[in-house]
């Protein structure tokens, strides 16, 4: 039996080959576009169990068979898998994409709103229908025939465009390999750095006594040099490797820059046709921002609040590398270095020295023991077929011992696998007629992997994202939530999506939290509270720049959507120019291209919505000011963020579910706060 085609349990990985691909998509769309003919044939009224259930079942099992296919093309991508991908990819696009457009479709589910069932259904069921409503509009439903046949090729080629530009930019990071021979160009490396470095080149020559390191565009190899390498001009070598990739300076089939004018040109029209004024207004028809205005604003009024603090980063910046490091002017390849070395001296403390206390097997059982205290759970390890021997996999019990939810933690980079790190579903929870179907996720990283026979270890930072994915995942798997659509993180309004994430988050800053998760990798004794007390101290070195930096991409991001002509008079990177000059005080060198693997809103869902991060962020140090005046391990105020916001999932409006939990509607001060943004009275 074709593996894909098995929904009995989870995805049969160490079994799925690229050729299971395109026989088991071809038959499931078949079998669906049968069952969507039969139900529109059928002249009884539709009701929940004979209408919704049966599409609900059939847009799963193909979901769940595509899941895997996606999920390895991003994780394991390899030149057999990437071609059955993309070549079925089209046919996924317009089978969602004519679903969307079925005006008969919705006709029926006009006709179960104003029937006599709908005033009788649960919340949950409401808003499902509420949202396909609603959905169908933005899908182009009530287009003319003309009109639908180019919304359907523009969602084709847009899905198209979007994993060519993943692709591009895989294989031009990818591509780019630095070897050195002579140890000394390598000064102000960290021990652990040089020897991942060693061991890659020793992978890929074999050459035993000799002497090589290997450096890639990867961030476990790239962003050390930037941070600690002393030499001025490897660094600049490494930066300007990183800030050019998939553009017109690399290889021409890798060149993002046309794509990138293609997909703004597209959305605009897409847009045009279901009668926004632009792509950012419909972004937003479906997230809580009102308006791309009412989003500019917001990130131009923190814009003002964080420029102050950003020119008095750089200024200290500027005067200590002039004066200590004798860097008579700084440039972008200097930030990272020279940023860390003040900290050094500001702080009493390196990234380096604090990494050597976040070892990968006291950080994991420190993080679930968090989760564990706050909502009452049991984290265990578990057994499921696995799509690399790094792979492991959990269960989630509830008190009593009962199977709440599952998950697949994939931590390290590898060449096959695409860069950052994310949660992705692969089982939502519903309910089955034979019981409630246990919710999966997969949580993914690009982490270093473990060196020399010992655990991995990871930055703080590091720690930081793996508490925020699984801020994700327990979102997705905490829901209560037995309806499809709006179970876990479905029907979430997208700038509430990061809420959780970003919550999760600020525990990696509770010493009562860290004291319990940290064991020095040598030594084995836990984080000391000095060392503790200068992290925090350092907490908000240079958040002012970093916040200008967030709020330049998201600008971009909603002007390029709301206020800008694809291939007009001016191009994308004039347009970042003018954001630059508006609102970031660090302006990168002209030769870097940054939109050219800007993949979140070109190659994912963040189109209109990068300013998500920060949306959100208000939500989530407002929530987590709840338990900072109650106790950041209260399980009674973790009990109500676990059945107000995770439970909840898209079954209710992300405001209300916040105010439900915190009593009122979010206020910015918590955020100011926690960033240091607050002018000191």
């Amino acid at each position: 039996m074709n593996p894909l085609l098995d929904f009995t349990g989870l995805p049969r990985f160490a079994e799925i080959k690229p050729d299971h691909v395109a026989p088991a998509i071809d038959q499931l769309l078949a079998e669906n576009r049968a069952l969507i003919a039969r139900l529109l044939s059928d002249r009884a009224q539709p009701t929940w169990q004979n209408f919704i259930v049966p599409m609900e079942n059939a847009n799963e099992r193909l979901s769940r068979a595509w899941g895997p296919v996606g999920h390895l093309n991003a994780v394991m991508n390899s030149p057999e898998l990437r071609e059955v991908y993309n070549a079925m990819l089209p046919k996924i696009t317009q089978y969602y994409a004519e679903l969307g457009q079925n005006l008969a479709l919705f006709g029926k589910f006009k006709v179960l709103r104003n029937s006599p069932e709908f005033a009788g259904l649960n919340a949950a069921r409401k808003k499902v229908i509420e949202n396909e409503l609603r959905d169908f509009r933005l899908g182009g439903a009530e287009l003319p025939e003309d009109k639908k046949a180019r919304y359907l090729e523009i969602q084709e080629r847009l899905s198209k465009l979007s994993s060519r530009f993943s692709d591009n930019l895989l294989d031009a990071t990818n591509d780019y390999t630095l070897i050195i021979e002579n140890k000394d160009e390598m000064s102000g490396l960290p021990e652990d750095v040089l020897q991942a470095a060693q061991e890659a080149w020793q992978e890929k020559n074999g050459v035993a006594g000799k002497a090589g390191w290997l450096f890639t565009l990867k961030a476990p190899s790239y962003m050390p040099v930037l941070q600690f390498a002393n030499n001025r001009a490897l660094r600049e070598k490494m930066y300007r490797a990183y800030g050019t990739r998939a553009s017109e300076f690399g290889k021409a089939d890798w060149d993002n820059t046309a794509l990138m004018d293609e997909i703004v040109r597209l959305r605009g029209e897409e847009a045009s046709l279901l009668g926004f004024a632009n792509y950012g207004e419909l972004s937003l028809a479906t997230k809580m921002a009102d308006s791309p205005q009412q989003v500019a604003e917001f990130m131009r009024e923190l814009a003002q609040r964080a420029r102050p603090f950003a020119e008095k980063d750089l200024a200290e910046l500027r005067e200590f590398a002039r004066a200590e490091l004798g860097l008579q002017e700084l440039q972008s390849w200097d930030i990272g270095y020279a940023s860390e070395k003040l900290r050094e001296k500001r702080y009493a403390f390196s990234e380096q020295e604090v990494k050597q206390y976040f070892p990968e097997d006291a950080v994991l059982p420190g993080m679930f023991k968090l989760v564990e205290t706050l909502y009452g759970l049991q984290i265990r390890a578990s057994v499921a077929p696995v799509w690399h021997d790094d792979v492991r996999f959990f269960d989630i019990r509830d008190a009593q011992g009962q199977l709440v939810g599952q998950f697949y933690l994939d931590m390290y980079a590898r060449n096959s696998k695409r860069g950052g790190a994310w949660m992705d579903d692969a089982i939502t929870r519903r309910r089955l007629a034979s019981g409630i179907q246990t919710p999966v996720a997969y949580l993914n990283c690009n982490f270093s992997a473990p060196v020399g026979g010992k655990p991995a270890v990871f930055t703080h930072d590091e720690v930081i994202t793996l508490f925020h994915e699984f801020g994700h995942g327990l979102h997705h798997l905490l829901t209560e939530v037995e309806d499809l659509a709006v179970s876990g993180i479905n029907g979430v309004e997208w700038d509430a999506v990061e809420l959780p994430s970003q919550f999760m988050e600020n525990f990696c800053w509770e010493w009562d939290v860290l004291r319990g998760m940290t064991r020095h990798a040598d030594s084995g004794e836990a984080l000391p509270r000095a060392l503790f007390d200068k992290m925090l101290a350092a907490k908000n070195f240079q958040s002012g720049l970093q916040t200008l930096r967030q709020i330049e991409f998201s600008l971009f991001d909603m002007l390029m959507h709301s206020n800008f002509e694809a291939g007009g008079a001016k191009s994308i990177l004039q347009l970042l120019d003018e954001v630059r000059a508006e609102v970031a005080v660090l302006i990168p060198p002209a030769f870097h291209r940054f939109p050219h693997s800007f993949s979140h809103i070109f190659a994912g869902g963040y189109a209109a919505g990068y300013y998500s991060y920060k949306w959100a962020e208000v939500l989530s140090a407002d929530a987590y000011s709840l338990f900072e005046e109650n106790g950041v391990l209260n399980p009674d105020v973790g009990a109500r963020f676990r059945s107000e916001i995770l439970a909840m999932g898209g079954s209710r409006e992300a405001m209300k579910s916040f105010a439900a939990f915190r009593g009122r509607e979010p206020s910015i001060d918590a955020l100011l706060r926690h960033n240091g943004l607050l002018e000191k009275s």
